[in-house]
């Protein structure tokens, strides 16, 4: 029954409801403790308040995401919770520390607890949790580190941590232990230190998000072996991922379909469907210093890069070009110096560019693309020229004066040649005119002569 405009509470009459779907309704008032029976219960997009109740001893599958909901969520340590696989909360008024008690909760496959008001650490119990695929705590007021017990949960395919105040290193164990992952989004936290070489054995990772952080050092060049990345076109993955239910609700086939939320084109969207089509790496707004390794040319299945706010010097690498698939490019605010190389107009995907506020030089290669961005991605760098920036470059102005010397000459030869055709046409005309007519008006014989012959052709 979802997408009806239902209104009002839940009615009694679906106490006895095993597969229960009233999602993107308007029903309103807390979660009634009859549909402890359910083994499936989607009310997501709903209006629904209060706490969620611990008598959904039978649910499995239960999304509550996008209501009013608010207290603890202590309701996981009851044995209610047992037989959860799948879990979403997310984008509720939930808050308080998130209890340790997960050992219990061996079946979960998914837990989404983004967007409320969570608190404290997150519990070192998290590791027991060992099918769990997706893990996502987005947006809520996490501290400490991630716990090291996650390095248990193997199977871990999307871990989204971002908008929290989590701490500490980016553990080495990340990339060690957790080679399933797809998406490790770990944006704005307060992560310091280095990045560790370790990152490169995700071999399998196409949304790496490490953006507004304190993370300092260079970008290792092993980055080069991200093996995903470093292929061209749209991975076998998919987004959607099918839950295990009871063999009865088989038939029902709801897969759940994963989304994230991040920046895009100085943007925050969030993309659902295409995600897994969006192979993109974001270290911005970090510490980062030294050169962009020649090593990232590699990664030519790149959707988007973005290096911008950090301290990169040197010159972006010659052939920056092989990213064929590149649609978004920012390397702004940065330190970088040196020439826009040629090859970066050979990508005809690019749909945004943004080199802003760097030392570079030069002439802007000329390509479709480069002279079609706003010339605002450009600024900062003086010692630019050419379109579409308003500052020509040195040989295009030694250039320019010379070409209209030669046009201007070019157009007075014309006029020249012009006026002395008229002028010759016009002197023959009157040479023709009055060298005959003149002659048979002066003289008397050739007049006679001239009729006698027009007589002669008469006759």
């Amino acid at each position: 029954m979802r997408s009806n405009k239902l209104e009002g509470s839940i009615p009694p009459v679906l106490s006895k409801a095993s597969y229960l779907d009233l999602s993107s309704n308007k029903l309103e008032g807390p979660i009634p403790s009859i549909l402890s029976k359910a083994s499936y219960l989607d009310l997501s997009s709903n209006k629904l308040e209060g706490p969620i109740p611990s008598v959904l001893s039978n649910v499995t599958h239960l999304d509550l995401s996008n209501n009013k909901l608010s207290r603890s969520i202590s309701f996981l340590c009851s044995s209610a919770a047992i037989g959860l696989v799948f879990l979403n909360l997310s984008s509720n008024n939930v808050y308080g520390q998130v209890p340790d008690c997960w050992t219990h909760l061996e079946n979960l496959v998914m837990l989404d607890l983004s967007y409320n008001a969570l608190s404290g650490k997150i519990p070192t119990t998290i590791g027991s949790v060992f099918r769990i695929e997706t893990l996502k705590l987005k947006s809520n007021r996490f501290v400490g580190q991630l716990p090291v017990s996650l390095k248990n949960c193997t199977s871990l395919v999307v871990i989204d941590v971002g908008d929290n105040k989590l701490s500490g290193p980016i553990p080495e164990w990340l990339g060690v232990s957790l080679k399933n992952l797809v998406i490790l989004m770990l944006s704005s936290n307060h992560f310091n230190g280095s990045l560790p070489s370790q990152l490169c054995h995700l071999i399998r990772i196409q949304n790496l998000d490490f953006s507004m952080n304190n993370i300092s050092g260079s970008i290792p060049p092993c980055v080069k072996i991200l093996t995903t990345l470093a292929q061209k076109g749209n991975s076998s993955l998919t987004s959607e991922h099918s839950y295990p239910t009871p063999s009865y609700l088989s038939r029902y086939n709801y897969p759940n379909v994963d989304d994230a939320t991040f920046m895009w084109k100085r943007g925050v969207q969030t993309i659902r469907s295409i995600l897994w089509l969006v192979k993109r790496i974001d270290l911005s707004s970090n510490k980062l210093t030294g050169e962009i390794p020649s090593e990232i040319s590699h990664l030519v299945g790149l959707v988007s890069l973005n290096l911008s706010r950090n301290q990169l010097t040197g010159q972006i690498t010659k052939e920056i070009g092989n990213l064929q698939s590149l649609d978004s490019l920012d390397l702004s605010r940065n330190h970088i110096d040196g020439r826009i190389p040629t090859s970066l107009a050979r990508i005809d995907r690019l749909g945004f560019l943004d080199l802003s506020y760097n030392n570079l030089s030069g002439k802007i290669p000329v390509g479709t693309q480069l002279q079609g961005f706003d010339p605002s991605f450009y600024a900062g760098n003086l010692q630019l020229c050419g379109s579409p920036l308003k500052k020509m470059c040195a040989d295009e102005v030694e250039k320019g004066p010379s070409e209209q010397t030669d046009f201007i000459n070019q157009k007075d030869k014309d006029e020249l040649m012009t006026l002395g055709f008229y002028i010759s046409m016009g002197l023959g005309f009157a040479a023709g005119f009055w060298g005959v007519c003149g002659t048979l008006i002066f003289s008397r014989s050739w007049r006679y002569a001239y009729l006698k012959f027009l007589n002669g052709l008469n006759d």
